[in-house]
């Protein structure tokens, strides 16, 4: 396992992470999630992603309860919460500073942690003042409660008004994004923050690397059944993959995993070092229901070096969604 830096702090993070979105107090057991958890971290993960809206913090009980048993050492491991979706009453959602405290407290409670390495806005709240949640998540860190704090799905106007508030006010500044990026889905990290790695040093924990699944091949005929869009609360994951534009997605996956063949791999490997393969992306958030996927997703980092710019030119020319010129 290699390790990158977040951002420009002196956070080392493993460059494949391991997260409880879907997954966790849903599709798989806890005893399966112990097991998924363990094999990440024996191959070097040092990384678990979460947030209260996962499974309405069941998510975090879960990882809670499997990082108490199995004693890894605090300093071993980084472990995250998200606040947005924290309920259905007026002040249980968005990042309202009383939301924020709140959802800070209650993951904590439930990760069974004194303080949590990184927070994340898990969206932008149009109904809350930027800087009345720049000033909460900074406050947070003085408290010691958060160490670094960073948004998720924000776009590149509203992080660097966050900047601009924190610079001005004498707050800590977000060190960190976490946005969707994939083949299919990378024209934010590419083109959008371009300006923002230097200026404010970002980094970033990319989430859904291979698609929801798309990426993995297991759709090619069809719903194999088992899967996150087969789940009740995923309908609407199950219709974009039932769109014109899912099956042409579809039919370039077919194509790239002829590529993944030639070079000996699988197509989720090389969905993941892909990923990796731009520097900008400090982790790669992945998931899995099964241990012989984490063991297989842990090994996609060993790919990288094979991705030539021969490879990267031949993987454009089957996706052709690259809008940088």
């Amino acid at each position: 396992m290699k390790y990158r830096r977040l951002g420009k702090s002196g956070l080392q993070v493993s460059e494949l992470s391991f997260g409880a979105w879907v997954t966790f107090a849903q599709q798989i057991t806890e005893k399966t999630a112990e097991k998924l958890m363990t094999i990440a971290y024996d191959a070097g993960v040092n990384f678990f992603d979460n947030a209260e809206a996962y499974a309405n913090g069941k998510a975090e009980i879960v990882m809670g309860r499997i990082l108490k048993r199995r004693g890894w050492g605090r300093d071993t491991f980084l472990v995250s919460s998200k606040v947005f979706w924290g309920g259905d009453l007026p002040n249980q959602e968005g990042l309202s500073r009383k939301h924020v405290f709140e959802a800070c407290h209650a993951a904590l409670r439930r990760l069974r942690v004194d303080y949590l390495d990184l927070y994340f806005c898990h969206r932008p709240d149009p109904n809350t003042p930027i800087d009345e949640t720049v000033r909460a998540m900074s406050d947070l860190v003085a408290q010691g409660k958060v160490l670094y704090w960073g948004t998720s799905e924000w776009s590149a106007k509203e992080i660097t008004e966050a900047h601009r508030i924190a610079r001005e006010l004498l707050l800590v500044p977000p060190a960190m994004e976490q946005p969707q990026y994939n083949m299919f889905h990378r024209e934010r990290v590419e083109k959008e923050f371009a300006p923002l790695y230097q200026r404010f040093g970002l980094g970033t924990t990319i989430w859904s690397p291979l698609a929801s699944g798309l990426l993995t091949g297991k759709y090619n005929d069809g719903d194999p059944g088992g899967t996150r869009i087969s789940l009740k609360d995923y309908a609407w994951l199950r219709e974009q993959f039932e769109t014109a534009e899912a099956r042409q997605r579809l039919a370039k996956v077919k194509k790239l995993a002829e590529v993944a063949e030639d070079l000996g791999t699988t197509l989720p490997q090389l969905g993941l070092a892909w990923c990796l393969k731009n520097p900008h992306v400090t982790s790669v958030i992945t998931g899995a229901s099964k241990p012989k996927q984490v063991k297989e997703n842990m090994q996609a980092g060993e790919l990288v070096d094979q991705l030539t710019d021969q490879v990267m030119a031949k993987i454009e020319s089957i996706l052709q969604n690259n809008r940088l010129s």
